[in-house]
């Protein structure tokens, strides 16, 4: 049995993954991913997400695919589909969880294509929760603690969670980048966090145009002092910020416009 759902796919490898194959992963959390929208067939930062995926899986197996297969799987993963899609792929050891014995096997990729994404107009309120992701570099699966935060925002009455370290530093959201405004320049938090493709993307953009932006930290306390703030992800380079906690901050329409100016300064490129 393989899975195919219309001309969207998951493919192991470059190939139609069948339910046998994808069984180990549905019960498995030692992998880690990427996640792309992709716009007439084009990714925009390409680069960055083979340097995330080598990177991550160096750190957690020792060894990374080649750069040209995990084009290679991609490309045949978007091959399969319409021109405009969402697409993850997700890198994994078949030696699996719970065992030291990597025997020199070659890692595989699964790629999954679905249907395009937009992120919710906006703008936000996101709840401050004392959390710290294991592994906070690496994009890896089986994070229950983002879903669960996200679930008890909401409860709350706001729209996501934004995340506090252990020093009382906002440092990213549930499935967000933070960046900042002061109303010269774009501010992004001092802390241990997962540097997004679409945070790297507008930073490099935001160098070319001339943009000052600098990283500090930034606590409660620094909000009040602040012209605007948005989140970011794979979905959207920018989505305002309303409040944080229990503090307004202001609308900031000239640097929502900024950091998607950035963005679409980025090239899209066919993998």
């Amino acid at each position: 049995m393989s899975i195919n759902s219309g001309s969207f796919v998951a493919q192991r490898n470059g190939r139609a993954a069948t339910a046998e194959e994808l069984a180990p992963l549905a019960f498995a959390g030692y992998a880690h991913f990427t996640a792309a929208q992709v716009r007439g067939g084009r990714i925009r930062g390409f680069d960055l997400h083979l340097e995330r995926l080598r990177s991550a899986s160096m750190l957690l197996f020792g060894r990374a695919l080649p750069d040209d297969r995990v084009r290679l799987y991609i490309r045949s993963a978007l091959e399969a589909g319409p021109a405009d899609l969402s697409l993850t792929a997700v890198v994994s050891s078949p030696a699996g969880e719970f065992s030291a014995d990597e025997g020199g096997k070659d890692l595989d990729m699964l790629v999954r294509t679905g249907p395009a994404a937009s992120a919710p107009e906006g703008p936000l309120a996101l709840s401050m929760v004392e959390h710290e992701r294991f592994l906070p570099t690496v994009k890896h699966v089986g994070e229950a603690a983002k879903t669960y935060f996200l679930h008890q925002a909401v409860g709350q009455g706001f729209d996501d969670a934004a995340f506090l370290d252990r020093r009382g530093r906002l440092s990213e959201g549930t499935i967000w980048n933070l960046a900042f405004w002061d109303g010269a320049a774009v501010v992004w938090p001092a802390a241990e966090m997962l540097g997004g493709i679409t945070m790297g993307i507008v930073k490099r953009q935001l160098d070319r145009l001339g943009i000052p932006q600098r990283v500090q930290e930034i606590t409660p306390a620094d909000l009040p002092k602040l012209a605007g703030a948005a989140v970011m992800n794979s979905w959207t380079p920018g989505v305002a910020v309303r409040r944080i906690g229990s503090v307004s901050l202001p609308e900031a329409p000239s640097f929502l416009e900024l950091l998607h100016r950035a963005y679409e300064a980025e090239p899209a490129v066919s993998p």
